[in-house]
């Protein structure tokens, strides 16, 4: 969760590159801009679409956990004492992995509100504070721990000097894969055997080959621009977020920009019956955005 930065202005703005896999007009609708569903939170995090295609997220300072129904277009309460509960994500089960940051744990929320925490410590030492979570095809999970200092944390003390990515394995053993100078947003795509991570303070983001059962390649730059949270569409389009949402075609070539009238677009994901809407968390405020596209599976 990032917490501050530029607001963006009203509108869709189509960037000056083109697609080379999928022309932006096949892409979004011209005439429909972003709805705003509710602006009743502190600052809204962690989309992530369920299997019926409802999305929960986070309201991390108020420690609770939301969930936008798409069949009523509403948003409702799911629960309370969420570990601070910032980035998550849906299993192949559809429990909610969540980076709950209160105590440096991951956990895995059950539809039925029963927790199980799944990482406390690497090597013995509290991690500095999840933040965004992958699933992969393989049970395992890749997660972002960078360092936020939380003015709910009591007597902190950083034990691990890095921030850096991780890989916990279907049995529970986590693994370091690379450090950064500060991870945050993170999306991988079965489909295209791609991992995608943001280093948000060097500005950039990179993407990884996925090879195998926690086996990535050599990082690569993939685009000048860091993201707090990101999405993948269908065709490998990937979905940036900050000012607003940036699109990227598979190249790393920005294609268009979706403005959000809030001081800061902290992550967007897709969801709804087709799989085909942006649902976009932004400050105090979620957005809605029918679209042409689906999201990857």
């Amino acid at each position: 969760m990032k917490n501050i930065w530029r607001a963006g202005s009203v509108g869709l703005v189509l960037a000056l590159v083109s697609c080379k896999s999928l022309n932006t007009n096949a892409m979004f609708y011209e005439d429909i801009k972003p709805e705003k569903i509710s602006d009743q939170f502190t600052f809204t995090e962690g989309p992530s679409s369920d299997s019926k295609g409802n999305v929960y997220f986070t309201d991390q300072p108020n420690d609770k956990i939301y969930y936008w129904d798409w069949k009523t277009n509403t948003v409702n309460h799911f629960m309370d004492q969420t570990g601070r509960a910032n980035g998550t994500h849906f299993d192949k089960d559809d429990n909610l992995i969540t980076c709950s940051d209160h105590k440096g744990e991951i956990w895995k929320i059950s539809k039925d509100k029963k927790v199980e925490i799944l990482v406390n410590h690497f090597e013995g030492k509290r991690l500095n504070g999840p933040n965004d979570i992958w699933n992969d095809g393989f049970g395992g999970m890749y997660f972002t721990d960078p360092l936020y200092k939380r003015d709910y944390w009591v007597d902190f003390k950083q034990e691990i000097p890095h921030k850096s990515l991780y890989y916990r394995d279907k049995t529970g053993k986590v693994t370091k894969v690379e450090t950064f100078t500060q991870p945050n947003g993170i999306v991988g795509s079965e489909k295209f055997k791609k991992l995608y991570v943001s280093d948000i303070d060097a500005g950039k983001t990179y993407e990884y080959d996925i090879l195998g059962e926690g086996k990535l390649s050599e990082k690569k730059l993939f685009c000048e621009m860091g993201s707090d949270g990101m999405t993948i569409d269908k065709h490998g389009n990937l979905y940036l977020t900050g000012d607003g949402v940036h699109v990227f075609n598979r190249e790393g070539k920005k294609i268009y920009h979706i403005p959000i009238k809030e001081d800061w677009t902290s992550n967007v994901t897709f969801a709804g019956k087709h799989n085909d809407i942006l649902f976009i968390t932004a400050s105090k405020a979620v957005y809605t955005l029918p679209t042409k596209v689906k999201g990857v599976k």
